[in-house]
């Protein structure tokens, strides 16, 4: 599966916490990230992630425009909801287009915890079975 993770500034650390923990399963994964938290999991990790630009450079809708070619089947953004980000409708497209395409998005850390365990019982295979392939990474 494609996962997206993007954190906020005052997130990312418990991003890159969430990816140390659940290694063992984003390992057999496809991941991308925005710049900064991409950088800061492939340095914490042994995990293999695809950088986009950062969320306020264009990273946000990076990803945006691959769950709009049905191309990302999760989305772990954690987010700092008391903190303004002057990059707030690109936030919001993204959310929007993870509602119009059903992609799973979890915001903060219980919601994520809940689809990598569900992940790892197999219980999101249908993003693969409803659109009959395997795999559909970008290169």
């Amino acid at each position: 599966m494609n996962i997206a993770m993007i954190a906020h500034d005052q997130k990312k650390d418990e991003l890159v916490r969430f990816a140390m923990a659940y290694e063992h399963v984003l390992q057999n994964h496809k991941l991308y990230a925005t710049g900064t938290t991409g950088t800061r999991i492939a340095e914490a990790t042994q995990l293999e992630v695809h950088r986009f630009q950062s969320g306020p450079l264009g990273g946000d809708q990076q990803i945006g425009a691959m769950i709009a070619e049905n191309k990302m089947d999760m989305v772990l953004f954690f987010r700092d909801p008391l903190t303004a980000q002057p990059h707030e409708p690109d936030i919001m497209a993204l959310i929007r287009l993870c509602d119009v395409y059903s992609i799973p998005l979890a915001t903060n850390t219980g919601g994520a915890e809940i689809f990598i365990h569900g992940l790892e019982r197999g219980d999101l295979n249908w993003r693969s079975l409803v659109h009959g392939k395997e795999e559909h990474a970008i290169d």
